[in-house]
């Protein structure tokens, strides 16, 4: 029997609130997981679109003549990742730079600026770089979207 000037909660009442804490907590976790590679996956989609726009900016200049000569073998493809960044110095007087990246994004799942490249001479499908020229990149994570298919197949 209570009496009437005791406060607070038996121990019964302590268990089943903790109880009922844990079970939320331990619905909440997955839900926060989920929602961690939902972003990086969108953040995965935005760093590739910018630096294959970058990449392709970069040829279409290159095919039109305004970077000045090529290296061969390169079918006017950026040999780096690096010469999106640092830029091309453009021919003529003024000795102008064109840059196409403000700096390389990094791989949100790898936490890296390290991206897997392709050159346009090697299997499309290909996880080694020839080393020829920048065609393509794609992450170097294993990990699998919902859909089952690779990041670095994106």
């Amino acid at each position: 029997m209570r009496r009437k000037n005791q406060r607070g909660l038996t121990l019964v009442e302590l268990i089943v609130a903790f109880t009922i804490m844990m079970i939320l907590t331990t619905m909440a976790v997955p839900l926060a997981r989920s929602r961690v590679k939902v972003m990086r996956e969108r953040d995965l989609r935005y760093a590739l679109r910018e630096m294959h726009t970058a990449i392709d900016k970069y040829k279409d200049y290159a095919d039109l003549g305004y970077l000045g000569p090529q290296k061969l073998g390169t079918n006017n493809w950026p040999e780096t990742l690096d010469i999106l960044v640092e830029g091309v110095k453009l021919p003529g007087p003024d000795g102008k730079k064109m840059r196409f990246l403000r700096r390389i994004p990094a791989d949100p799942f790898m936490g890296k600026t390290e991206w897997g490249m392709r050159s346009d001479q090697d299997d499309p499908k290909s996880l080694s770089w020839g080393g020829q020229c920048v065609f393509d990149i794609y992450s170097k994570t294993q990990e699998k979207a919902a859909d089952g298919k690779s990041y670095s197949e994106w």
